[in-house]
């Protein structure tokens, strides 16, 4: 049996349905409760009404995370890259909003844009919000008219715009060059077989096919592409014959040569999801392997299953 290695703050102890035997805890993570967050991880815990956000900052303790919400009914986190807020939506019944938090664990949520609002007609199911790199802005995904959208808001609520209108696909999520000026976000001709990546102009909302195959071993993107600091690769989660890995490759013009960065030998059907990046050489990722979701990490100059990060969550977003 592997050892478990257990780095300063982080014993790992009382955490219902947490299987870690096996697994390296990584020391890194964390946020202790009323401490403050700089850089690290925003994500969900609990159920249906239950859901509320948490943060762990990268110089605390992971089994202590700061809570953001009380509310519930939160979704897909995203924190800007100054680290001082957290965008996500919040669902009750048919409509979504679109809200933020201060990383802080003392404010209340602010609504950004709601589904009710009349700039947005028919529009439903906001999905997957992302920050520009100055935090000012958030694209992210909705449904009107059958077809899933791609729409940009200012963080205020002002300026609220479809990006897609004309386009041929259907969208998924959408992650931010670092220019500030386009999006890559996965794309397809139905929500359920997202096997494009597209450019989308983010003033214009101009469109450009940087793949339509995503390698010999991924078939479709399961929750997001994401792309690299310094905007040289995209990393995805890529649906597989056994399960779903994360992958990672060159980004140019167009996409190069496909890697498979995670596997688990003897574990069949796991799923490795919501891939972000940690700097340019590192990506953290969601796994349910040993029947429990915990954050990983993982180097893109290895394979493998990936080093324990944070116990117990969903939905993870990486940033500050």
């Amino acid at each position: 049996m592997k050892l478990l290695r257990i780095v300063g703050l982080a014993a790992v102890v009382g955490l219902s349905g947490c299987d870690l035997e096996g697994l390296d805890l990584d020391g890194g993570g964390g946020g202790g409760a009323g401490g403050t967050f700089t850089r690290g991880f925003v994500f969900v815990r609990g159920e249906n009404s239950g859901r509320n956000l948490f943060a762990v900052d990268d110089a605390g303790d992971p089994n202590s995370p700061l809570q953001l919400t009380t509310q519930g009914n939160a979704y897909y986190p995203t924190v800007s890259r100054n680290g001082r807020l957290v965008a996500f939506v919040f669902r009750s019944g048919s409509t979504s909003e679109l809200r933020t938090v201060p990383t802080t664990g003392t404010g209340q949520p602010s609504t950004v844009f709601s589904s009710t609002s009349t700039a947005c007609t028919g529009c439903s199911n906001f999905r997957f919000p992302t920050f520009n790199p100055s935090g000012g802005t958030l694209v992210f995904t909705l449904d009107q008219g059958g077809y899933a959208k791609l729409a940009r808001v200012n963080a205020d609520g002002s300026s609220f715009q479809l990006l897609t209108t004309g386009s041929p696909y259907v969208y998924g999520a959408a992650s931010y060059y670092p220019d500030g000026q386009y999006v890559l976000a996965s794309a397809g001709y139905t929500t359920s077989q997202l096997n494009f990546l597209v450019k989308v102009g983010v003033a214009t909302g101009s469109t450009d096919v940087i793949s339509s195959s995503l390698g010999n071993t991924a078939q479709v993107v399961v929750s997001r592409p994401a792309v690299s600091p310094d905007g040289t690769r995209v990393a995805f989660d890529g649906r597989t014959s056994g399960g779903t890995q994360i992958f990672v490759a060159p980004l140019g013009q167009t996409l190069g040569s496909v890697t498979q960065l995670t596997s688990h030998p003897g574990e069949y059907g796991v799923e490795d999801t919501w891939p972000s990046w940690r700097g340019n050489t590192e990506l953290t990722f969601l796994s349910n392997s040993g029947s429990a979701n915990n954050i990983y990490r993982i180097s893109i100059a290895s394979s493998g299953a990936g080093t324990l990060v944070v116990p117990i969550a969903q939905e993870p977003s990486y940033g500050g």
